[in-house]
């Protein structure tokens, strides 16, 4: 059993995590801005309100858990450029608070940067809206920062297909690391129901510690 504590928690992707984790036996605090977006009750969870952009809020909210989840993510692109790359910075400090002590850290990322069949950034893909490469750059903006400091935290960031919904848990996916996975018929995609199973494994068993890598069918 771990002790798992998630930002973003009320979010499409961090409900699903919590969830996730739960059915598996783990212990998860959900932390979240208004606390009362969360009204699923469990005997193994916990809601803290916090704020992914204070360190001193990531501190608490990380004392004592085995693994920091961050599921945040903005309204459009102007909101994903006010927090994700400063979300990450703040996880950081707010994680070197606790020294030795500190837990893992699990980041919801992006998958612009992965490179496609063509072989390069999905982002650079010809007819993309303005907005959704906005998008893609906030979170590649993260994943740099994470690899800048790497060895400073236990990190991980965790990017989806080019195509994330929700859809059905099917228990099974691929993984790649900076590539794109793509299926028979050259489509990347992953339901939110598995990207979250992907997450939850990864906290079960560690294996990409200090990298990026991707899921899709």
């Amino acid at each position: 059993m771990a002790r798992i504590a998630v930002f973003g928690a009320s979010g499409s992707i961090g409900h699903r995590v919590v969830s996730e984790a739960l059915d598996r036996g783990h212990e998860v605090t959900a932390v979240v801005r208004d606390p009362v977006r969360v009204t699923r009750t469990h005997p193994a969870l916990a809601v803290l309100g916090g704020d992914v952009l204070d360190p001193a809020s990531v501190t608490v909210a990380a004392r004592g858990q085995d693994t920091l989840v961050s599921a945040v993510g903005g309204d459009d692109a102007a909101g994903h450029e006010a927090l994700i790359e400063p979300s990450a910075e703040a996880l950081v400090a707010g994680l070197h608070a606790l020294g030795a002590e500190a837990p893992r850290l699990i980041m919801v990322g992006g998958a612009g940067s992965l490179r496609t069949p063509g072989g390069g950034p999905l982002w650079d893909t010809p007819g993309l809206p303005d907005q959704v490469v906005r998008i893609m750059r906030a979170h590649g903006a993260a994943l740099d920062y994470l690899r800048r400091i790497d060895g400073e935290v236990r990190w991980t960031s965790l990017s989806p297909s080019a195509q994330i919904e929700s859809g059905s848990r099917r228990g099974a996916y691929r993984t790649a690391l900076d590539d794109l996975v793509v299926d028979e018929e050259g489509r990347s995609w992953i339901s939110t129901e598995d990207y979250a199973k992907a997450v939850v494994d990864e906290i079960e068993r560690p294996a990409h510690i200090g990298r990026r890598f991707t899921v899709g069918y």
